[in-house]
């Protein structure tokens, strides 16, 4: 893993507060936010900056339980996550407002956790939005904890989680703790600590696709020349999509391997790139 580059992925349900959060780690208006009733991110995007003389990658995805969209649209785009992510990731942040805990949001929490296995949740942070719901003097690990299902979810992420909120502690001096800038700092710290303890986190499927993408790159660059190496990325990872959006394998579930099924399949799948 490269020290000066980390890599994250944002998950959580319509409207949790992705694209926020990926600016404000970033420092820049670079995801579009919708204020609408109709928000919530439709389409993966990944950017990368540097801050902090380091460079950090950013990929917002899309939102689970968007009912704009119908199952198989979700699950081209979770497809889309998938090749972003392909060379690995450092952390992954699962947001989660503050607010009642209700069986919908339990719901979220079970299918997120249906779309890793158990060594992804090592490198994963759980990030509360909507920070200014918290009573006053009230933490989030003080609201966690009255929450059995909540400290369930943080046991199996190492009680790693930090509070936000994008519209009331963008510039507040007067307390700390309900402060952006100090929590986004203290979130990019659990991140790096992860890095440092864990390394990259990947499986089976992940490495087939980067391979499938790496060995289409090949194929273009010795068949095209004159295209730059970015150009050479962009068409062959939307080679390898295309290949798996058309699979028959598609089910349910995402980075563990199963969105494409099991790894086997999914490598049997990108083998026709060959």
């Amino acid at each position: 893993m490269d020290a000066q580059h980390i890599r994250m992925a944002l998950l959580g349900k319509t409207g949790a507060g992705k694209s926020s959060l990926g600016q404000m780690i970033l420092g820049e208006p670079v995801f579009k936010i919708d204020d609408s009733a109709n928000s919530g991110t439709s389409k993966c995007q990944k950017e990368t900056r540097q801050v902090g003389g380091g460079s950090i990658t950013v990929i917002d995805t899309p939102g689970f339980f968007d009912n704009r969209r119908s199952d198989d649209k979700l699950k081209s785009e979770m497809i889309d996550s998938l090749i972003e992510c392909s060379d690995g990731l450092d952390a992954f942040l699962i947001l989660l407002k503050v607010e009642k805990f209700t069986e919908h949001e339990n719901e979220v929490v079970s299918r997120i956790t249906g779309y890793f296995s158990e060594e992804a949740f090592k490198h994963a942070v759980v990030v509360f939005t909507h920070g200014d719901q918290l009573p006053d003097n009230m933490k989030i690990e003080d609201f966690v904890g009255g929450n059995e299902r909540l400290c369930g979810l943080l046991e199996k992420c190492g009680k790693r989680c930090h509070v936000v909120d994008n519209k009331y502690w963008k510039n507040n001096q007067q307390d700390e703790y309900r402060n952006n800038k100090v929590q986004v700092a203290k979130l990019l710290e659990s991140v790096k600590q992860i890095a440092a303890s864990r390394g990259r986190y990947t499986n089976e499927t992940l490495r087939a696709v980067k391979k499938a993408i790496q060995q289409e790159e090949e194929r273009i660059r010795t068949s095209k020349k004159g295209m730059s190496p970015e150009f050479i990325t962009q068409q062959a990872k939307s080679k390898v999509s295309d290949h798996l959006k058309r699979a028959a394998v598609i089910t349910v579930g995402v980075l563990g391997g199963g969105l494409l099924g099991t790894a086997f399949m999914v490598i049997a799948v990108l083998a026709k790139l060959k």
